[in-house]
């Protein structure tokens, strides 16, 4: 069978695509749209489910099948259509508020179980769709109406909780550089099991410029690190590197290390430590920040498990039989307690 041959109109929709005029999510769509009209793989192989936010808009923007779900719990339904069709290339597409607050036992529990899926994490810092409250990555202090003499939580660093989770493929990208966000869409994809990716996205209306440090062409190149599989991890143009001291990942002059000690990235590393220890070099966009895949193991998927068990079960029990199994153990009778038996 051929294999159809697509272009990034085909996966544009006849939806007008409403976000405010310069939001990062434009060039987020666009990224997406043209990686996957460059797959050869049929539009009704892929699926887009989202929660509520700014960044759940997506589904109705994607010529795919998707669905415009409820708040945090895009995981949910994303996983149930997972285990009835691992055939499907499943997407969830979420924002920092939609994914970290109200679901964020949901985002931990799949990343975990490693059901195979793609997960698209839009931060902007910022609640954008009911207009500019902080949000659970919202930094320390942050000024907004519902925090008008400053933020008292402490924000969630993504990478870091979902390493945390155990997620078996954990990057970042920049909403504004589309061959490196095209990159880590393409190791997703290709990763069995939950990867997920942390996209910086800005929100020009409610919290611009919260990513200069790492977007700006003065500041970018004094902050970005880029992470690369068999390369030794230094930035500033190769000014500054990083070592290991004590199991923490610290930032040191290139000059004043032996070239032997600065670290040399490995996302395959089975112990998620050492992609801790990177995470954990910045709480945010701030200062020198690593971008890029921090981990990419291999671990039994979710469904390719629980289908090994369904068959299992056939093959010992043959089809069930459910009023068979609600009728077996664990039943009784009540009798009324003003009858003689009572």
């Amino acid at each position: 069978m051929t294999a159809p041959s697509y272009t990034r109109a085909d996966f544009q929709t006849d939806q007008e695509v409403r976000w405010c005029p310069g939001c990062g999510d434009y060039t987020i769509l666009a990224s997406v749209q043209q990686f996957l009209a460059g797959l050869g793989r049929p539009r009704e192989e892929f699926v887009f489910v989202s929660g509520i936010g700014c960044a759940s808009r997506f589904p109705y923007y994607m010529n795919t099948y998707g669905m415009h779900s409820i708040h945090g719990r895009a995981p949910a339904i994303a996983s149930g259509i997972v285990a009835t069709n691992p055939n499907l290339s499943v997407w969830v597409i979420t924002g920092d508020g939609d994914a970290l607050s109200i679901g964020g036992n949901h985002l931990i529990h799949v990343l975990r179980r490693n059901v195979n899926m793609k997960i698209l994490l839009f931060n902007n810092q910022i609640y954008g769709l009911t207009k500019g409250q902080y949000s659970p990555t919202s930094e320390a202090g942050k000024t907004t109406k519902s925090s008008p003499y400053g933020s008292i939580d402490y924000p969630f660093n993504p990478v870091s909780l979902a390493l945390g989770a155990e997620a078996t493929f954990v990057a970042r990208t920049l909403d504004m550089d589309r061959n490196h966000t095209q990159s880590l869409l393409q190791a997703a994809y290709e990763h069995e099991g939950s990867a997920f990716i942390e996209i910086y996205q800005n929100c020009n209306v409610f919290n611009d410029k919260a990513f200069i440090q790492l977007t700006g062409k003065e500041e970018r190149v004094h902050n970005r690190i880029d992470l690369e599989d068999g390369k030794p991890v230094v930035f500033d143009e190769g000014a500054k590197a990083v070592v290991l001291r004590d199991g923490q990942a610290t930032i040191v002059d290139s000059s004043t290390v032996d070239p032997g000690a600065i670290l040399v990235h490995d996302s395959t590393r089975p112990d998620p430590a050492i992609a801790f220890a990177l995470s954990r070099l910045s709480h945010g966009p701030y200062g020198p920040t690593p971008l890029g895949i921090f981990r990419n193991v291999s671990r039994p998927t979710y469904e390719s498990q629980l289908n090994a068990q369904v068959e299992a079960a056939k093959e010992k029990r043959g089809e069930g039989d459910l009023a068979a199994l609600i009728a077996s153990q664990g039943t009784w009778t009540v009798k009324d307690p003003s009858s003689n038996g009572g």
